[in-house]
């Protein structure tokens, strides 16, 4: 499989199991079918799904509920395999960032 080198890459795929797929086919689950999160050749940060906005009182109920954005989530950091370029994603305001 080629791959095209992009650090610190974010994806978005239509939904977890299509998500998953491409992770097993780049090699990055373990033999429990896990996420490999880490290696000498990369870095993977599964974020799931991304709720946004919502608002709450002080006692923690919702009074707004946050708002679920379409798709799952994953920032990746190593060759990037080339079936992964059409869900690559450049947010304005990312939900989460590389440190």
């Amino acid at each position: 499989m080629p791959e095209t080198p992009l650090a610190r890459t974010m994806f978005r795929f239509p939904d977890e199991a299509t998500g998953m797929a491409a992770l097993e086919a780049a090699g990055l689950l373990n033999e429990d079918d896990e996420p490999i999160t880490a290696s000498h050749h990369h870095a993977l940060d599964v974020i799931g799904p991304i709720y946004t906005g919502g608002e709450y009182d002080n006692d923690g109920e919702v009074i707004t509920p946050p708002v679920l954005l379409p798709g799952w989530h994953f920032n990746y950091q190593g060759l990037v395999p080339d079936e992964w370029e059409a869900f690559a994603v450049f947010p304005q305001q990312p939900v989460r960032v590389w440190a």
